[in-house]
């Protein structure tokens, strides 16, 4: 997927409409499903997680993947299969993902209310 990944931080009252979990916005998902026929994934789900490395320690990751894991918690949204191991779940819970499209190109945008820091470029994060 080669879109820019963004992030930015809500302040806590902003984010309660969230929810536990994962949350994946219908312009995200309609954005997930256009990815998915250009890569030729159809079927598989969208795999989020989180990996050490980015200029703030934390960076996010999006994939396709076929399988769930033995951990992984497998959510269903605006018809798009979201596929969340258990040690990403700890710094994504309450994450929303949106899409957006600005002056300076589209990406895949991460409102995190667990990241205390984030980096210039939002594809990493401190928690």
């Amino acid at each position: 997927m080669a879109e820019q990944i963004l992030s930015e931080t809500l302040p806590p009252a902003a984010t309660a409409t969230a929810g536990p979990g994962l949350t994946l916005t219908e312009a995200a998902a309609e954005q997930v499903k256009v990815a998915m026929q250009r890569e030729q994934a159809s079927g598989q789900g969208l795999r989020v997680s989180v990996v050490g490395g980015g200029f703030s320690g934390i960076q996010y990751s999006l994939s396709f993947d076929s399988v769930a894991g033995p951990d992984d918690a497998v959510l269903e949204q605006y018809g798009v299969r979201v596929l969340l191991d258990s040690t990403s779940a700890q710094y994504l819970q309450g994450t929303v993902i949106d899409y957006v499209k600005g002056l300076h190109g589209a990406g895949f945008k991460f409102i995190n209310p667990n990241a205390t820091r984030t980096c210039g470029c939002g594809s990493s994060f401190s928690a």
